[in-house]
């Protein structure tokens, strides 16, 4: 019955597992391109950090997501699903198949579930909401979100200021409380329903992620991080949160401040890393629809032959 329907193919797993080369080989025997579901590639610039794809595999195979905006100008999912909905119709029409890769939660779900509303948010209330945060901090923030949700916050992931600045900012464009924001979210229909999905889940042990994130955070700070975040301060990366407090970027930053010692750098990305990864792995068991994980023997390398596509039919 699906054989009518395209396919649009996910490769999704944690950070330093070898997505890339994977998908790179994958993409590449079967005339595929590849779209990036990674929220940090999509700003121009944050290349090293970012663990951007080489100018050489882009002519390999053809990317897209990567690039997308100014490091001071905020993106987020909205505008990515949207992009994302005008790529894969490109794709197809031009009879090709495209795989889908990253690692980034909220916008990976954005091809499986509804993750955005209508609600506008105006320039008076976000200017209100980011000087609660200057002011107050995320404390401050949460205060007042619980001032408006007497019955609790849900599911909102309370240590992420980010998310709690569009929880704050939904509650207070509305009047609604999280909750039935929720309930009316709920009954947006689901994106691509008009898709076949085929997934995959790539992994690691932990005794080969731990070597992996080691060697990939020593060859980001040997291949420039530090000039390239000194670089993008100049470019505005500190007025873009989402952009400057992730991994790699915002310990690069505390660096350069002078809040840590160039011994211990190395040292704080790795330990946000691994801490991703288990962030990664709760959000893959909740929300990615993969029948089986792909965790490969500790040094073996993997082909794009290797990967087990599990269907959600």
């Amino acid at each position: 019955m699906n054989e009518k329907k395209p396919t649009l193919y996910f490769l999704a797993g944690v950070t330093a597992s070898g997505k890339s080369s994977v998908a790179l080989d994958w993409a590449e025997a079967n005339q595929a391109e590849i779209l990036s579901c990674d929220s940090i590639a999509l700003y121009r610039g944050m290349n090293i950090g970012a663990a951007k794809p080489s100018v050489e595999d882009q002519r390999r195979v053809r990317h897209h997501g990567l690039d997308l905006s100014k490091v001071s100008e905020r993106y987020d999912v909205s505008q990515y699903l949207h992009y994302a909905e005008k790529i894969v119709s490109e794709v197809y029409r031009r009879k090709k198949k495209i795989l889908v890769v990253g690692g980034s939660g909220f916008y990976l779900r954005s091809f499986f579930a509804a993750v955005v509303d209508e609600v506008v948010i105006d320039g008076t209330i976000r200017q209100n909401v980011q000087e609660l945060y200057q002011n107050d901090g995320l404390t401050g923030l949460i205060s007042k979100l619980k001032q408006m949700n007497p019955s609790g916050l849900g599911e909102i992931d309370q240590a992420n200021p980010v998310r709690v600045i569009k929880a704050l900012e939904r509650c207070t464009a509305t009047g609604l409380s999280i909750q039935e924001l929720k309930e009316e979210f709920e009954k947006k229909p689901t994106p691509y329903q008009n898709f076949q999905k085929k997934t995959c889940l790539l992994d690691r042990r932990d005794e080969e992620i731990e070597i992996l994130i080691e060697a990939r955070t020593r060859s980001m700070i040997s291949e420039g991080l530090i000039g390239e975040v000194e670089t993008l301060m100049k470019m505005g990366l500190t007025e873009n949160y989402p952009a400057s407090s992730s991994i790699g970027y915002r310990e690069t930053l505390s660096y350069i401040r002078g809040e840590i010692s160039k011994d211990d750098l190395a040292k704080a990305i790795q330990l946000s890393t691994r801490q991703l990864v288990s962030k990664q792995r709760k959000w893959f068991r909740k929300y990615y629809p993969s029948g089986q994980r792909l965790i490969p023997r500790v040094g073996q390398k993997l082909s794009g032959e290797d990967l087990n596509w599990h269907s959600d039919t």
